[in-house]
Formats: structure tokens, sequence, C-alpha cells
């Protein structure tokens, strides 16, 4: 396989598209036949989405899927593809696009869902094949937030708060953790896509992590995390974020959830956001940040 190219050079190169910095591309140097079978368009009242298809240039992999403008790396195998993603209430507009020497051809569809909306879904994608770059959630529980001792407040307790993970993928809140399976492979270090759904989360602040892990020769690469709260309603929002990860072991947050209810939510990024102030946070959110990448949280 192609060195993965990184997105800083990318950008020095005038054919790059958008959605592929930092992704392999194929070495075939005839533009890429895009084929989808799935979906087909239409209406469904399935709450999963099955997205499949073929390559003409076997040597493309992976492809990068954008569903609703989401961003999905996807593997090939053998010039096939196949898996199946959470639907939108609604419109779901899926475009496949494949890259080789010769460019990036596409093929899209659109599928209607008639199924009732999403209020959370995380989906944690990284540029590089040959690591593991896990998706961690923590969930609100009855013990996890608390008022601080002098009145100032209210603190959290991330110790408290329920761990949701590869390796516990049952949430006690009803949320649905996707592990990340690629060819009937759910440990392959690879692009991901790792996938968070909860169709009717609890009050309470969510944590979104991820934990870094390179094998081989990998030092690097770039994690993106897409976050949709309360998807086709008019409160939806959409938030992407892209963090680089380099050291082995590390535990980044990429972003806090705040679920206020009746179709209210708010969203922080650490790397991108003043800290919020009001009074539906903690106080001390800097403080279970540090314990948590510090390894003062047990995995």
């Amino acid at each position: 396989m192609l060195p993965v190219l990184l997105a800083v050079l990318l950008t020095q190169a005038p054919t790059a598209s958008p959605r592929q910095q930092g992704v392999p591309i194929g070495k075939g140097k005839t533009l890429p036949t895009v084929r989808l079978s799935a979906p087909t368009g239409g209406w469904t009242v399935d709450r999963m989405l099955l997205v499949e298809g073929t390559l003409s240039d076997t040597t493309i992999d992976p492809v990068v899927i954008s569903i609703n403008g989401d961003r999905y790396l996807m593997r090939t195998f053998s010039g096939r593809f196949r898996r199946k993603f959470p639907a939108a209430s609604g419109k779901n507009v899926v475009t496949v696009m494949a890259t080789n020497q010769a460019g990036t051809a596409r093929a899209q569809a659109t599928s209607y869902a008639q199924i009732p909306s999403v209020p959370l879904k995380t989906i944690l994608t990284s540029d590089t094949e040959g690591v593991y770059t896990d998706l961690h959630i923590y969930e609100p529980t009855a013990e996890s937030l608390s008022q601080a001792a002098d009145g100032s407040g209210q603190v959290l307790d991330l110790k408290k708060m329920a761990h949701v993970y590869w390796a516990n993928t049952e949430s006690p809140s009803g949320g649905t953790f996707f592990l990340n399976e690629q060819g009937g492979d759910f440990d392959d270090p690879a692009y991901g896509p790792y996938l968070y759904v909860h169709r009717s989360p609890p009050k309470g602040l969510y944590l979104i992590a991820t934990n870094y892990w390179p094998s081989g020769d990998k030092a690097h690469t770039v994690a993106t995390l897409n976050v949709v709260l309360y998807e086709g309603t008019p409160q939806e929002v959409r938030r992407m974020v892209r963090i680089p990860l380099a050291t082995p072991g590390s535990t980044r947050v990429l972003a806090w959830v705040n679920v206020l209810g009746d179709g209210k939510a708010e969203l922080y990024v650490p790397s991108q956001d003043p800290a919020p102030k009001g009074p539906s946070w903690p106080r001390n959110l800097d403080e279970a940040v540090k314990a948590l990448t510090s390894g003062g949280v047990d995995y």
C-alpha cells in the first residue's frame, strides 16, 4: 500500500479533494468506476442503511463515504465494499468517493428513511491503516454529577460515569455501540468507522474520547470525529473535530455533549471552543480531563 499522505502535504496538491486529504490513493492510472448496488433509492423503514458496491480499480483502499455530510472511511476487499450504517430520519444522501492516480470518481444514491430522529450520533475515523483510534463514550449516571460541598455549583465524578467502548459495549442507558467491523473482522487496526448512537439519551453530560494505539511502523494519524445532535429536526447540530494523534496509549477528549432535554443539547469541543460557564455545566471539567488523559481513570 502507498504510504499515507498527510493532509499538510496534500494541501499543496491542486487536484486533492478535501475529503481525500490524508487518505491513501490507488495505484491505477485510469479514472476508476464506482458502482453502488445499495442503497438503491426510494423509501425504507430500516434503522440501518446498507452501503455496498464495487470498484474497477482493486488497488483503492479505503473508499471515502459521505452520508449527509458525515465522513466515513471504509476498507475495500478485492474491489468490493459493504457495511451498514445508522440511517438518518428522512433524506439520506450517500456519496462514495474512490481516488487513484488518475483522480477521484464518485457514485451517489439517495434513500428516504421513515424512522424516528436520532438525538445523538458519533462517528470516529482515522486516516491511517494499522492503527487503533478506539472510541470511548462516558454516559451520565445518577451519581456522576453532584453539588460541590461549598455550594459553588455541580462537580463531575468521571469514575462514576458509565464507560462504553470496544470491551464493554453494553450501554446502561440504551445507547448502541458498533464494533469496528471490516470484512467480517471486528478487531482490525484500520480506519474505522467507530460508531455510537443513542436514540433516547437521558439528560446529563456525555464524554467522547479516543485512545490511540499505533502498530508496526505507524507513528501518527489524524482522527476525525463527526457529532450529530437531533438529526433531521430544527434543533439539529453538526460538528467535525480533527485531531492529530502521535503518542502511543494516549487518550484525547474530543467532545462533551450536555443533553438538556426537550430536544435541546449543548456541545463543547475543548480544542475549538471556550470553556462553558453556564449552570448546567460542572465547574471541574478541566480536572476531569486531566484525570482521564493522565491515566487517573481506568479503561
